[in-house]
């Protein structure tokens, strides 16, 4: 064993814990706010053609004001087909449309519903820290693997555990910066 195989042990340990991040973003994007983003429909999917399609790729989606996200279908039968997606997707939604777009009011958010959301937001940063230390007991495992098969030194050992806990520490307070700004965005809306 030598240096590179570390190096590729840390690079995949980097990359599965990158990935935790990038799903992190994606769930906490689909937490609303109060402010209208394209973002907060990326899970809805609308059945259409005889399959579960997502909402963005059978409409244009606009946000044209701050408290209004417009959908508009490039098939026009698809209209109740959306509207339909939208409120059985439980975003708290109610859309409308007038026959050539779907027009989806953002209601204000209420207290209750703020602390409600911060739970969600807290739930999905802890389960995206679970999936980092996940990815350090994998690495971990690993390297004991290794040192006990004598591929690695016990110092390589230790360096190794060293680096991998610095990445997970790293991504870890990657997560936490991610949830303390969706909670304060959700907070001072």
């Amino acid at each position: 064993m030598d240096v590179t195989d570390l190096k590729s042990l840390f690079d995949e340990s980097r990359k599965r814990m990158g990935g935790v991040l990038d799903h992190l973003k994606r769930e906490m994007a689909g937490v609303r706010t109060g402010r209208a983003s394209t973002a907060l429909l990326d899970n809805v999917h609308v059945e259409a053609y005889g399959s579960s399609m997502p909402l963005n790729q059978v409409a244009q989606l606009s946000v044209p004001e701050s408290t209004l996200i417009v959908a508009q279908p490039f098939d026009p039968q698809l209209m109740g087909a959306i509207e339909k997606a939208i409120r059985s997707a439980n975003l708290g939604l109610n859309p409308a449309n007038d026959g050539k777009v779907v027009r989806i009011p953002l209601p204000a958010l209420t207290e209750e519903r703020r602390k409600e959301l911060t739970k969600v937001i807290h739930k999905l940063a802890e389960e995206a820290r679970n999936g980092v230390r996940q990815v350090r007991r994998d690495a971990n495992d690993r390297l004991k693997k290794l040192l006990k098969d004598h591929d690695i030194s016990e110092d390589d050992e230790r360096r190794g555990l060293d680096e991998v806990q610095k990445l997970t520490d790293q991504h870890v307070g990657l997560i936490d910066d991610f949830q303390k700004k969706k909670d304060q965005e959700l907070l001072t809306v």
